[in-house]
């Protein structure tokens, strides 16, 4: 795989590796990042244009644009636990270009981009969007609960910004409005031989328990992020059902 080749996006979007010379977007980037989390309601960890610049500086960013170089979207690597973990951080795209396809298109190069500059290392992320999950989902993430995440107080730091620090924080760290979600190499390392085996054997390559999974039950996923969501706002309480715990992707998020 080519990791550095451009690609193009609806004939005239181009989403590659960001360089320093994207730095005039810095400030563009930073601001519909917190126009986003403004609208939604919801959190996200402030990152200041210098920060931004930093990262496309070091080669740990992707940026999209058209042609005529209208900024399009924008994504950024974090290490955490001597690049132990990284993150996919700050996905954002410009309001004119959602729901085009561009967002996943974002989340393929910087993953390939993090498996290339850490192919050891855990990629977790944390969302409220059910869209960027179903990303994730197909990459090859998995829901997990926070102690799967790094332990590293600088990445939590982070999110003293978010507007529902109080409730991660009340939460010990160990959920929040956020659903966090882990791709470990290891692990998929050992799920190979069995997709080879499938292959000399002239079968289809197997659906992952995950995709199939996501796909049957995204619209009650849906409605439970939403009432996770009440929960944690209400500071109640709800038991798992023996029906939730037949999966593993509904279950977890009472898992607090």
């Amino acid at each position: 795989m080519n990791f550095n080749r451009e690609t193009n996006v609806n004939n005239n979007i181009i989403v590659r590796e960001a360089t320093a010379s994207d730095a005039h977007w810095a400030e563009t980037i930073t601001n519909e990042m917190a126009e986003s989390a403004k609208a939604r309601g919801t959190g996200i960890a402030k990152r200041s244009p210098e920060y931004v610049k930093m990262k496309m500086e070091e080669g740990k960013a992707v940026v999209a644009h058209t042609e005529s170089g209208e900024w399009v979207g924008f994504c950024y690597i974090e290490s955490w636990e001597h690049e132990k973990f990284v993150a996919n951080s700050g996905l954002i795209v410009a309001p004119a270009f959602r729901k085009s396809g561009v967002a996943k298109q974002i989340k393929q190069k910087v993953f390939a981009l993090s498996r290339k500059k850490y192919p050891d290392a855990k990629i977790f992320g944390l969302t409220t969007g059910l869209a960027v999950m179903k990303i994730n989902s197909d990459l090859g993430y998995e829901p997990v609960t926070y102690s799967e995440l790094t332990n590293d107080d600088e990445f939590w730091k982070g999110c003293q910004s978010c507007v529902n620090y109080e409730i991660l924080m009340s939460k010990n760290r160990k959920n929040c409005m956020c659903t966090a979600m882990l791709y470990d190499p290891a692990e998929k390392a050992k799920e190979e031989p069995k997709l080879l085996e499938a292959l000399e054997q002239h079968k289809p390559e197997p659906v992952t328990r995950e995709a199939k999974e996501f796909a049957y039950y995204s619209k009650i996923y849906e409605r439970f992020l939403r009432l996770k969501q009440f929960v944690l706002l209400k500071g109640g309480r709800k038991k798992e059902s023996d029906e939730n715990k037949k999966s593993p992707l509904l279950s977890f998020l009472f898992f607090w």
